[in-house]
């Protein structure tokens, strides 16, 4: 299928994309899977306590069992005495389990939110950037006239080196490249955008 290929100065153009990509069936269960293993494999767990076990100090027995007209207990470092384990506590990252994405899922699903953002025109295609843009003002006006203050730019690494010192202090921008974006950037951007290069890279791991 084609798609609208736009340069800086608004000219259109038109570029040839892959339909498994940018005309996919739209999955939203797939999409929501993905998504809630994605936030929760995101989610630091380094909260962590030390169990009995895990407490260092003798395990002897405190007091004789009987005939002291006290409770019974073992050692000092029973969770009931200031200083022992704590019985319920955070146990840290390694005792959750990460959940498992495989590729194909991970494919579907950018696939599925990528068409759909297209449908519903949230989608831009530019022309790669072929010179450097040094100003933050000159790339905050760019954004400004394409209406994409809330998006994910995704580019060719050419491209990200033109341009990612000029954009990364402008806020709701996020610039990354294809290794290194999700379905849940996708999905918390309002618009995404590609550079022609970018889009090639994307088809490559498609082919």
């Amino acid at each position: 299928m084609k798609v609208d290929k736009l340069n800086l100065n608004g000219k259109k153009d038109s570029i040839e994309v892959l339909d498994k990509i940018f005309s996919a069936k739209i999955n939203k269960k797939l999409v929501n899977s993905v998504l809630y293993k994605t936030n929760a494999n995101y989610k630091g767990r380094h909260a962590k306590t030390k169990q009995q076990n895990e407490v260092s100090g003798p395990t002897s027995k405190i007091y004789a069992q009987k005939g002291t007209g006290g409770a019974r207990h073992a050692s000092r470092k029973a969770p009931i005495f200031v200083g022992g384990g704590i019985a319920h506590g955070p146990k840290g990252e390694l005792a959750y389990k990460k959940r498992k994405l495989n590729k194909s899922e991970k494919k579907l699903s950018i696939a599925s939110l990528i068409t759909e953002k297209n449908k519903n025109k949230d989608l831009l295609i530019f022309s790669d950037f072929n010179s450097e843009i040094k100003k933050t003002k000159e790339m905050h006006l760019i954004i400004k006239k394409f209406e994409i203050t809330n998006s994910l730019i995704i580019l060719d690494k050419n491209s990200r080196q033109k341009i990612e010192k000029s954009v990364r202090n402008i806020p709701n921008v996020k610039v990354t490249d294809i290794n290194h974006f999700s379905a849940f950037d996708i999905v918390k951007f309002k618009k995404v955008v590609f550079t022609e290069s970018s889009i090639k890279e994307l088809e490559k791991r498609y082919s």
